[in-house]
Formats: C-alpha cells, sequence, structure tokens
C-alpha cells in the first residue's frame, strides 16, 4: 500500500514524514543542527533541541543512512523537531561504500535548497543507499545517482545525441562532452572537454549499471566535471576523508570524489 499525503497539523506543523538524515553538527550547548532529505519537502533544517543531552533518545536515532519518520514545528528557514521515529534498519554500509554514502549525502547538502521537494530525488536516493551496501558496486552506483541528482536539479546531460546536429549517438565513436552544449565528435572538439565513448554515454541515458573499465573511467570523468561546474570552487570534504583511506580498502569504489 502507498504512502498517504504528508500530515500537516495546522499551517505550522509537520507529522511523520519519512526522511534521512544527511548532516548533523553541534547547536547551541545541547542541541544537534539537522539537515535532512525529505520526499514532500526536500532538504530541510531541523533544531533537535537536547538531543546532545546524556538521557536524548534523539541522537541515537539521528544518524546518516537510518530511514526516519520526523515531525516539526515552525516556520522559516530552520523548524524545531518534536519528534523522530526509526522507519526501518539502518543502512550497514562499510568502507567504500560508507565513504560514498557520505559522498552522496554531501552532494545533497551542497547541491539542493531547502524547502525544495524532489520525490524523485528521494527515491533515487533512497535506492542508492540499498545498492551501496553491496560491496564492489560503488562506481556504477554512484554515476546513477550523479546523473539522476543533475537530471532532477535541472542540470540534465545531453546524452543520446549529438549536440550541434541532434544525430544519435554511435556506440563506436568518440566524443568529445561540452558542458554548456553535449555531445561533439572528438574531431570537432578540443581536447580540454571529457573525452567519451557513444557506449558510454548511451549506457548512461539507459541507467545501464553495466559498464566496463573504460566506460566506468570514462562516466566518472564526465559526471566529476559536470558536478564541478554546479559546485563552483569550495572543494567536497568528503573528498578529504576518501584520500585518507588506506589505499587497498578504496581501489576500484569509484568514490565521485
Amino acid at each position: 500500500m502507498g504512502r498517504g499525503p504528508p500530515v500537516m497539523i495546522g499551517s505550522r506543523r509537520v507529522a511523520l514524514q519519512p526522511g534521512h538524515v544527511l548532516h548533523q553538527r553541534p547547536y547551541r550547548d545541547t542541541s544537534l543542527l539537522v539537515e535532512a532529505l525529505t520526499p514532500d519537502f526536500g532538504r530541510v533544517g531541523l533544531v533537535a533541541r537536547g538531543a546532545r543531552g546524556p538521557r536524548s533518545r534523539m541522537r541515537g536515532l539521528l544518524q546518516p543512512f537510518r530511514p526516519l519518520l520526523l515531525s516539526w514545528a515552525g516556520g522559516g528557514d530552520l523548524s524545531t523537531l518534536v519528534g523522530v521515529e526509526a522507519d526501518g534498519p539502518m543502512r550497514v554500509l562499510q568502507g567504500a561504500g560508507l565513504l560514498s554514502g557520505f559522498y552522496v549525502n554531501e552532494l545533497l547538502v551542497r547541491l539542493t535548497t531547502r524547502h525544495d521537494p524532489h520525490s524523485g530525488l528521494y527515491r533515487s536516493y533512497s535506492e542508492t543507499l540499498v545498492a551501496l551496501q553491496q560491496p564492489g558496486r560503488e562506481e556504477p552506483v554512484l554515476r546513477m545517482f550523479e546523473k539522476r541528482l543533475l537530471q532532477e536539479l535541472g542540470y540534465g546531460l545531453l546524452l543520446d545525441r549529438e549536440a550541434l546536429t541532434e544525430r544519435a549517438i554511435e556506440p563506436d565513436r568518440l566524443y568529445r562532452y561540452r558542458l554548456e552544449q553535449g555531445p561533439v565528435p572528438a574531431e570537432q572538439a578540443t581536447s580540454g572537454d571529457p573525452a567519451i565513448h557513444g557506449r558510454t554515454l548511451l549506457a548512461l541515458a539507459r541507467e545501464d549499471a553495466v559498464l566496463d573499465a573504460e566506460g566506468l573511467r570514462e562516466a566518472k570523468k564526465l559526471m566529476r566535471a559536470a558536478i564541478a561546474r554546479q559546485l563552483g570552487e569550495r572543494p567536497l570534504k568528503s573528498r578529504d576523508l576518501f584520500q585518507g583511506w588506506p589505499r587497498h580498502a578504496r581501489d576500484g569504489s569509484g568514490h565521485g570524489g
């Protein structure tokens, strides 16, 4: 049975909204400032009062990768968290999957705006967490999430036809991807644009996670360039986490940073 509409009590209270914690940090003496992703309200900023106190039940629940039911009250940019319940088991991410989860969370905090709902993005995020529980699947899973994220936010990539002629992409042809336009045949483009074969573009277009090593490298370079264009100059902190991870533990993870 499908989930019903969000429960709103009056105009300033939301009850039992599904959500995931993306980030939390200390706020004042005993509280937490939580950024959460929800299907009906997008990213929301919530003050969890007293959550850092020794008897608080909230702190143990307000962890990344755990499906939650959140209730809050108040208007403006920040609301007050008044209730939190578990909505299923925590997604157990380990090693490269855990680093990838932090990367995805940081992308959502950096690229989304508060109170801008994207139900499709929330669904994609939930599916991504499930997929990241499978070791060795991080790279294709991240590429698909990045593609969907850009699309949901209005920065979708042209993947199935050439930018200048609208001719169908040829699988065996090499292209250069102009971020402001789309793919053009390699011989017509500058060497500074990401190089990518038609078969990789088409796999991304149909969200085919089966890519060979060359395709995964090409897809990563394209997505890194496309996301960097939206992020601006401030680097991702999850990139530092990844660089500090032992190389044998992160080889092949395809972390987006």
